[in-house]
């Protein structure tokens, strides 16, 4: 079911072909094991899976039991399919769009991260899911959520409500599912706005291995274009800053999110990416797995997503093989088949302490003289980054 563990993990975030994630309002089993074919069929070994939170938790007092349900078939649908399984817990954020229970809206209006009712309510939901999950075996993670951090101006919070929010209920994540591994995700604005009230060392001190999510459209593309240097390590780069972060040197990162965007990266070109993105990524030491986003597409009758979140996928809605799909099968192959060989690598100091100057991220931003530096380097090996102390 899992990779060797001498090679990285390989896996997709799940895009439902048929209804996107409305399809959890009307589950089909039988359309969610012809999507984990499409899937299994690339050599990918494990998916990541976002069920909805206020289609399970409608009222902070119930936790329908018939969508925990439909949950444990798709996990089990997986399993037939030989793919391990990593749950999301609060969606919260997916493709622009945010899920959240009326309990928290209008005149109930709260913090996600500041309310003590909402906290109560969010424990009781995180402890359910994760104690009915832990009991499939083919399920190795659970995730707080899906880039937590995007619900944030909605819901008003401190980097020390952040801290205590994500640590509270990773806390009951593992009560719950002693066995599995508990992770706190947030989009890449932890790691380079100034002001963001979540900070770095979450990602790298809270959980049992640091996740990363890159994305080119956050700039990086816009420094020397699709196929550039700096848009084709900036995979690596992130891996590079959570590890340098990070107390621990050894501390695995968990590369969670990652695709072929357009316009930043145009159709032609996405096979071409997709190939040589993960091949500097791959030979990483600190590289735990690779999980693409997404899928599959985004079906266009389906209105007022963002233009690039329709066709993400690596299968068309008809189950189609894109070619980005096939690059990445090509490359897994090969990658299990020769293995991964870290080479040598020169160091590179970072100007802004990450732990303890977080008010200074915008000088390791995309196109920042620091970047640009680590991406020129990079182009004659790897390099890893050091902070300063």
């Amino acid at each position: 079911m899992l990779s060797d563990p001498g090679t990285p993990r390989f896996g997709a975030n799940y895009v439902p072909s048929s209804g996107w994630f409305y399809s959890w309002l009307d589950y089909d089993g039988a359309a969610v094991r012809r999507d984990f074919a499409d899937l299994a069929g690339l050599g990918l070994d494990h998916v990541r899976v976002f069920p909805v939170w206020p289609w399970i938790q409608p009222n902070r007092a119930i936790i329908r039991e018939h969508a925990i349900e439909d949950l444990l078939d798709l996990i089990d649908a997986a399993a037939e399919h030989g793919l391990g399984v990593a749950v999301d817990l609060i969606q919260g954020h997916l493709s622009s769009f945010d899920f959240l229970p009326s309990w928290v809206l209008t005149w109930h209006r709260s913090s996600l991260f500041e309310s003590d009712t909402v906290r109560a309510g969010l424990t009781a939901y995180v402890e359910t899911v994760a104690r009915a999950v832990a009991g499939r075996p083919n399920v190795f993670a659970i995730t707080l959520g899906n880039e937590v951090n995007n619900l944030w101006p909605d819901s008003s919070t401190t980097p020390a409500s952040s801290t205590s929010w994500a640590r509270d209920l990773l806390a009951a994540v593992k009560e719950a599912a002693p066995g599995l591994l508990a992770l706190h995700s947030v989009f890449d604005d932890a790691w380079y706005k100034p002001d963001h009230p979540f900070l770095p060392v979450d990602v790298v001190d809270l959980g049992e291995l640091s996740t990363v999510h890159s994305w080119v459209f956050n700039g990086v593309s816009r420094v020397d274009g699709p196929l550039g240097p700096a848009t084709l390590t900036h995979a690596d780069y992130l891996v590079e800053l959570a590890a340098a972060t990070s107390l621990d040197r050894a501390r695995p990162v968990w590369l969670q999110e990652i695709g072929v965007p357009g316009p930043d990266i145009p159709v032609d070109l996405q096979a071409e990416f997709t190939r040589r993105t993960v091949e500097l990524v791959v030979h990483n030491p600190a590289l735990w797995g690779v999980t693409w986003w997404s899928s599959h597409d985004i079906d266009r009758r389906l209105l007022d997503f963002p233009d690039r979140e329709y066709d993400l996928g690596l299968f068309t809605v008809d189950h189609q093989r894109k070619p980005a799909a096939q690059a990445l099968a090509d490359v897994i192959a090969e990658i299990r088949s020769a293995g991964v060989s870290p080479q040598q690598a020169t160091t590179l100091t970072s100007p802004v302490n990450l732990r303890t100057e977080p008010h200074r991220r915008a000088e390791i931003a995309p196109g920042s003289e620091f970047h640009l530096t680590w991406v020129a380097a990079r182009a004659e090996g790897p390099v890893r980054i050091s902070l300063p102390s």
